[in-house]
């Protein structure tokens, strides 16, 4: 903390040491400090971050002294005795003009209104409260008024009101004191009112025509008086005005304002007396109060006041001048208001002094503290003692002076009464005229009735400066303002007795620490747990005594003395603490390492034994493709010795063939024409033959076996190769014009053929019918919408199958779905689900060798899917099913490939059952096809009509 929070607890006290205490706060913006429960506040002149509703909810329901200083604090305390204790609260704010007391009353409205409860009605009241400030605000910086705001709270059914009592200063109308201006409204009107609004109130935006106005750079410049026009209109809007009196306030402050540019000037009387009279007449018509009948009256109304006033003030000069003479020590050049302001200044100092002096007694008495009999007498300077003798004389003055001066805006009662007829319902009521001195009297006696009868709360606000700027500490001034609001009186007040107190609660939670028998938990009643812990640190016994429910501590050294050693053991332990964390650190990383070097070491040995694993590999694969070789050659030689012994046969056969053919050609030839016509012969031949040839090809079907007959035995060889050379080149043309789809569904049909070919009776009816997989339009059809959603992967078949009941072997229609992942089961009418499996469950596909299209699909032992048993269903598409489940299991690389059992004979599991299907060749029943019938417990027979 800077400095110190609480000036109580300041040592040595004095005067220096308090203001350098204030100084050494206000540097560090700490602008707060405590005097015990009165919160000391210094106005900084420049918005600080100390009221975001994070610091709301930091300060609420918190201890007094639990936190560093702060207004939330003292708001939060009387909030929660109004709340909690039903108590009525009192917050006063005091401070001279500057000091911040309009800031601070809005922190506490703006807390109250944060923290209390929610609802449409009290939303609004409280808006309206927080909005009445704009409206408020009198002049450019200071505020020299008295605004009371009173606020009634239900907590039973959270409702919230709130009143505000008249203004007291209004002479700052005419006349305003030194580096200030006039009320802002003034300028804000003339500043953001538009021009029709100008033109029909009848004035203009120059400032110097209007003699009310203060032109004071050092107070004009720098205010958005457009900008807070519009707040204010709106403010008033919030709080409850409606539009025509919003208008109406707006004419009657413009009438005071062009009040003030009436001139009077002197006319002598035939009795010799000198009389006043107004200059310039149509003043009086510009002023443009609604209803107001002539200015006949408004002008008798003004001149009389002079008259009256000069007869009443020589009447009654004598107790005039004896009440100044005795009073004015401390006014200096004060006006009227200002007096009675100070008067009501000095009746709350002696009031807070007096309930001051009433707490402290009153805690003691509460908490049985056995003081000495001296604690009442403290020497106190106090300026109320001056103003007793003087108070007869001052209740005198002011019933003499309510006959005469009348500071409503600053009009006289004459002109009050005369403004009062006007037809305007603002002017009505704001123009009833109650004298000053009554109006003093009774704002006085109501509100020293307040705070007779409430639980008071001090805000003690003080200017550090007169040029109203940051950072700038004026000693002097600080000092000035200490001293007439008695803050060191308090101080000694507070210190008389004992210093500190404290409930022993956060007393024990704070100093545990420092004893180890309190330390780190204290199981006993708290009070206990501070004796023990005071007599462990061997604490005299006449610097502290225990009350009820707190501790008291009579010198603040004793305090400092228990903050030191706390420091000091929580240095301790925060060494400790860091020793402890640096080990658990240190042993994390430690183990960290030792975890990641096991995981490391793993993670070689794997690899060095795949590498080695690896080498092995491929060594035996070098060693066996060596072998396979060797093999392969050896049998590549033996087949090629074989081969050319048959080519040599066969040559040696066709060079005998064609020796015996040339040799009839020769003799039939040499009988005919000799040699060159058995060669073209022979070219002829060729000739006639390769052209027939051309003439009788086949079709490009591959599967078209025609082929020509060779005209000649001696092409027999070549005849045959051709037809050979010309199938291959045709299948090789047929298969260039597929698509990959179709070479899928081939693929699949030669799958089927591998897989049922001569093994199943109902393949051959499969070949010519094409594999369509999606036979319900499961993509299409609405009914199934729901169904295929469920469905992540792509359906690869989709179908109704007959789900074979074991205990009567009726088949139940079911949806058969299959993806690339798993199989599902669904309701053929609902789409629901019944059923869904991964393929990794799956083990083998037992079927029949008949012709029906029954099949069990049969799931691991140990699966989550085995709980409720294998699956026999039945589909016409037997072949189509088990082919695409073979081709998925052949072409994951993360499951084994599934395995096609084909038996008349299998078992299948239902549940904890084992049953066994078995197929055998009947004659069909009523014109039936496959039957299936339960012949016990452990039996299904399926009758197969005979081929």
């Amino acid at each position: 903390m800077i400095g110190v929070g609480d000036m109580v607890l300041i040592e040595p006290l004095s005067e220096d040491t308090f203001i350098e205490n204030l100084k050494k706060r206000f540097d560090h913006n700490e602008i707060y400090t405590y005097i015990g429960s009165v919160v000391i506040s210094m106005n900084p002149y420049k918005s600080l971050p100390i009221y975001t509703a994070e610091k709301v909810e930091e300060y609420r329901n918190r201890n007094f002294y639990e936190l560093s200083p702060h207004i939330y604090a003292l708001a939060d305390e009387a909030y929660r005795s109004l709340r909690d204790q039903d108590k009525d609260q009192c917050i006063l704010i005091t401070g001279e003009s500057g000091a911040g007391k309009t800031e601070a009353s809005k922190f506490v409205m703006s807390y109250v209104a944060a923290v209390c409860g929610k609802g449409q009605e009290v939303n609004k009241v409280k808006e309206q409260l927080l909005q009445s400030n704009p409206v408020l605000e009198g002049e450019s910086f200071t505020s020299s008024v008295f605004v009371p705001i009173t606020l009634s709270m239900s907590f039973h059914t959270f409702k919230t009101s709130g009143y505000l009592s008249d203004l007291l200063e209004k002479s700052r109308v005419v006349k305003q004191p030194r580096g200030e201006r006039n009320f802002h409204i003034f300028y804000q009107l003339l500043s953001g009112a538009s021009d029709d609004t100008l033109k029909k109130l009848k004035l203009d935006r120059d400032f110097s025509k209007y003699n009310y106005l203060s032109l004071d750079s050092a107070t004009v410049n720098g205010l958005d008086d457009a900008a807070s026009f519009r707040t204010v209109r709106n403010a008033m809007q919030i709080v409850g005005f409606m539009e025509d009196e919003v208008q109406s306030v707006l004419e009657l402050v413009a009438a005071v304002l062009k009040l003030g540019n009436i001139e009077f000037k002197p006319e002598s009387r035939c009795n010799g007396f000198d009389e006043s009279r107004i200059k310039d007449k149509n003043a009086l018509f510009i002023l443009n109060l609604e209803g107001l009948k002539g200015t006949v009256h408004l002008e008798r109304a003004i001149l009389s006041l002079f008259i009256t006033l000069n007869v009443h003030f020589n009447y009654h000069s004598y107790h005039l001048f004896h009440g100044f003479s005795f009073i004015f020590l401390f006014l200096q050049d004060n006006s009227f208001e200002q007096f009675i302001i100070n008067y009501c200044n000095e009746k709350l100092q002696q009031i807070f002094i007096e309930l001051t002096l009433r707490e402290e007694q009153e805690e003691y008495i509460r908490e049985v503290i056995i003081y000495v009999a001296d604690f009442i007498i403290v020497v106190i300077l106090n300026p109320t003692t001056v103003y007793h003798n003087a108070e007869n004389y001052f209740s005198g003055l002011l019933i003499h002076l309510s006959t005469i001066l009348v500071y409503i805006c600053p009009l006289h009662v004459f002109c009050c009464l005369t403004v009062y007829h006007s037809l305007l319902n603002v002017v009505y009521v704001v123009m009833a005229p109650p004298t000053a001195g009554f109006q003093f009297r009774a704002s006085v006696g109501t509100l020293m009735k307040n705070l007779l009868t409430k639980n008071p709360n001090y805000i003690r606000c003080i200017k550090p400066n007169d040029k109203k700027a940051a950072h700038i500490f004026t000693d002097s001034l600080v000092c000035h303002q200490a001293r007439y609001l008695g803050l060191m009186e308090n101080v000694r007040v507070r210190r008389a007795g004992y210093a500190f107190r404290q409930p022993y609660e956060p007393c024990l939670e704070r100093y545990k620490m420092l004893c180890k028998q309190t330390w780190p938990h204290w199981k006993g009643p708290a009070r206990e747990g501070v004796e023990v812990l005071l007599k462990n640190l061997q604490v005299p016994a006449e610097e502290f005594a225990f009350g009820r429910s707190k501790i008291f501590i009579r010198n603040p050294r004793m305090l400092f003395f228990l903050e030191e050693k706390r420091r000091q053991c929580l240095e301790d332990l925060a060494t400790l603490i860091q020793k402890i964390y640096r080990g658990w650190k240190c042993r994390t990383h430690f183990l960290l390492l030792k975890k990641s070097q096991v995981v490391v070491a793993a993670w070689y040995r794997r690899f060095a034994q795949q590498k080695k694993y690896q080498n092995i590999r491929s060594s035996a694969l070098v060693v066996q493709s060596f072998i396979r070789g060797w093999k392969a050659r050896k049998l590549l030689r033996e087949l090629k010795h074989k081969k050319r012994c048959e080519e040599a046969v066969t040559t040696i056969s066709a060079y005998w063939h064609g020796t015996q053919v040339r040799r009839d050609y020769r003799k039939f030839f040499r009988a005919n024409a000799g040699k060159k016509i058995y060669d073209f012969t022979i070219q002829r031949i060729m000739q006639k033959y390769f052209m027939g040839l051309k003439k009788t090809m086949p079709s490009m079907s591959p599967v078209d076996k025609s082929w020509p007959a060779r005209p000649y035995g001696f092409l027999d060889g070549m005849h045959q190769d051709l037809r050979r050379i010309f199938h291959l080149w045709r299948c090789k043309k047929y298969r260039s014009q597929f698509t990959e789809e179709k070479k899928a569904t081939y693929e699949e049909k030669l799958a089927a053929s591998e897989l049922f070919k001569d093994k199943k009776a109902l393949y051959p009816s499969s070949v010519g019918q094409p594999f369509k997989g999606d036979y319900v339009e499961i993509t299409k059809n609405p009914k199934y919408q729901k169904l295929n959603s469920l469905v992540e992967d792509k359906v690869l078949l989709a179908d109704v199958v007959s789900k074979i009941n074991r205990a009567n072997g009726k088949g139940a229609p079911r949806i058969f779905l299959l993806t690339k992942k798993s199989f599902v089961l669904a309701d053929q009418k609902t789409g629901q689900v019944k059923a869904s499996v991964p393929l990794l469950d799956l083990s083998s596909v037992s079927v029949s060798t008949q012709s029906d299209g029954f099949f069990a699909l049969k799931l691991k032992e140990g699966s989550t899917s085995a709980a409720k048993g294998d699956f026999l269903l039945s589909s016409d598409r037997l072949i189509e099913i088990i082919t695409k489940l073979h081709r998925i299991g052949a072409a994951s690389a993360d499951r084994n490939q599934i395995n096609i059992d084909i038996s008349d004979e299998f078992l299948v599991q239902f549940k904890q059952d084992k049953v066994c299907v078995k197929f055998i060749q009947g004659t069909p029943k009523n014109g039936n096809g496959v039957a299936c019938k339960r012949k016990n417990n452990r039996l299904l027979e399926v009758s197969v009509p005979s081929p």
